[in-house]
């Protein structure tokens, strides 16, 4: 096992608190993506170490969760909403102005490491749609525009 020592004590109070091993895999996966960004392969067969539970049954659940990530992501987050308020609003229409100015599609990673594009069934913003998630503070922003995305990309 080659967790940090910090982020193995971490863990094995989550499996204490959270009744057990099963309880506490997503607040595993969490401290880890908070400590290194993203859950790599070598994490994963970490935390099943840990827990006991195989790699299988820790990937299926960091897959099954969107806002975990299992690449690198790059330092500037945006989490669009495709949602029924934001798409009904225009939503469409600025994630496509996202993708054209970004040059990437959602899931991609610009070349530079700077942005990351995901679509995320919602971000809890429907009084701002079209709206979106950005960065690791998790800012909320909308109403967006097509024609006025400095908000959300700087």
């Amino acid at each position: 096992m080659s967790l940090p020592e910090p982020l193995t004590v971490m863990i094995t109070h989550a499996i204490a608190s959270h009744g057990g091993p099963r309880g506490a895999i997503l607040e595993a996966l969490r401290m880890v993506q908070h400590a290194e960004g993203w859950v790599s392969d070598e994490r994963v067969a970490d935390i099943a170490a840990l827990t006991g539970m195989t790699t299988a049954e820790i990937d299926n659940l960091a897959t099954f969760y969107s806002h975990i990530f299992r690449k690198p992501v790059g330092r500037h987050l945006v989490m669009f909403c495709d949602g029924a308020s934001c798409w009904m609003n225009g939503g469409d229409k600025v994630a496509e102005a996202v993708k054209a100015r970004l040059g990437i599609g959602f899931g991609e990673t610009t070349a530079d490491g700077r942005f990351t594009l995901l679509n995320t069934c919602c971000v809890g913003g429907c009084d701002h749609a079209p709206a979106a998630v950005t960065g690791r503070n998790r800012r909320l922003v909308g109403p967006l525009r097509a024609d006025t995305l400095d908000g959300l990309l700087t």
